[in-house]
């Protein structure tokens, strides 16, 4: 039995056995002990030293790439924790951008419903003057005030108000030059809390080329981040390149995990592979159920009236 056979045996032993039988081994030396650590790509062998992992790593490589890709597909598909509740209606919030609004004056994320519906004072009465309908903080009257509540917001690491401030850079909107040098590096700012749209950002930045090299593996990376933190945007983009790249089996995946999220495009992918002979009727009757399930799950009558309302003002 080679040496790493015989610590993969020995680190696999029931749990019937002593403490002093689990003893780990290096995968390269044999040396036993406590403390060693773990190769951090596969989590299946452990080496005394560095020197010892270089000296292994000729052996161990192939085996190594193939548990690594094995456990980061584990972690990439599953599905990700829904978005947090409506601080008022207390619904879970939409995972698509429409379903809900930032405000700068609390740093929170209102519901549409809860946006749309009017705000009362203390004694019941309707209050005409626009407010904050979680703070009660009056809408900004002027540029100049959103900023400064913006900039408050940015100064305390809030990462949403740092992402949109990336965005503004971006676009050249919002009274800001087009700059993607300072985007991205707002972008990655924000990341460091582990911001999925942040992550979505910089994927697309390097998608385009937007300020840096194409990167195709980088967008991938970064995509990959996001959808993992339960971006649906980012995962449909997965999809779409797994289609690219004639996986239809890893599209699926993605596209799956992004209807049950509500992700409305990623439903059509499914419904076109379906009616071209790439998706099961099953897979396809399964995605649809979930997307309602979704939908059931974010409804409530204030939602209805505010994309009723919105429906309005668009056509």
């Amino acid at each position: 039995m080679s040496t790493l056979d015989a610590s993969i045996e020995k680190m696999n032993i029931s749990d019937d056995n002593t403490d002093e039988e689990n003893v780990s081994i290096c995968a390269n030396c044999g040396k036993e002990g406590d403390n060693l650590k773990s190769c951090t790509a596969c989590k299946m062998v452990k080496y005394c030293s560095r020197d010892c992992q270089v000296a292994h790593r000729p052996q161990h490589k192939k085996q190594c790439r193939k548990r690594a890709k094995e456990l980061h597909d584990i972690e990439l598909f599953k599905q990700p924790p829904p978005r947090e509740d409506c601080p008022i209606c207390f619904l879970q919030l939409p995972n698509m951008g429409s379903g809900s609004t930032y405000y700068a004056c609390c740093g929170k994320f209102i519901c549409c419903g809860c946006s749309y519906a009017p705000v009362y004072d203390n004694q019941g009465n309707k209050v005409d003057e626009k407010k904050c309908p979680f703070c009660r903080t009056p809408h900004p009257k002027s540029y100049e005030e959103d900023k400064k509540r913006r900039m408050k917001r940015i100064e305390a690491n809030d990462p949403m108000a740092i992402v949109k401030q990336g965005c503004y850079y971006r676009d050249g909107s919002n009274g800001y030059p087009q700059d993607y040098t300072k985007a991205l590096e707002l972008y990655l700012r924000a990341a460091e809390s582990g911001h999925a749209s942040s992550y979505t950002c910089i994927g697309y930045l390097y998608e385009f080329g937007k300020g840096v090299e194409i990167d195709k593996k980088k967008a991938k990376h970064y995509w990959e981040l996001a959808a993992i933190g339960g971006d649906m945007n980012a995962r449909h983009n997965l999809g779409n390149n797994e289609i690219r790249a004639g996986s239809y089996d890893r599209a699926l995946k993605h596209y799956m995990i992004a209807a049950r999220g509500g992700c409305n495009d990623s439903l059509d992918q499914i419904k076109r592979g379906y009616s071209k002979g790439h998706v099961t009727k099953d897979d396809y009757m399964r995605a649809l159920r979930s997307y309602q399930e979704y939908l059931g799950e974010i409804k409530s009558r204030q939602r209805d009236k505010a994309a009723a309302f919105r429906g309005k003002q668009y056509h």
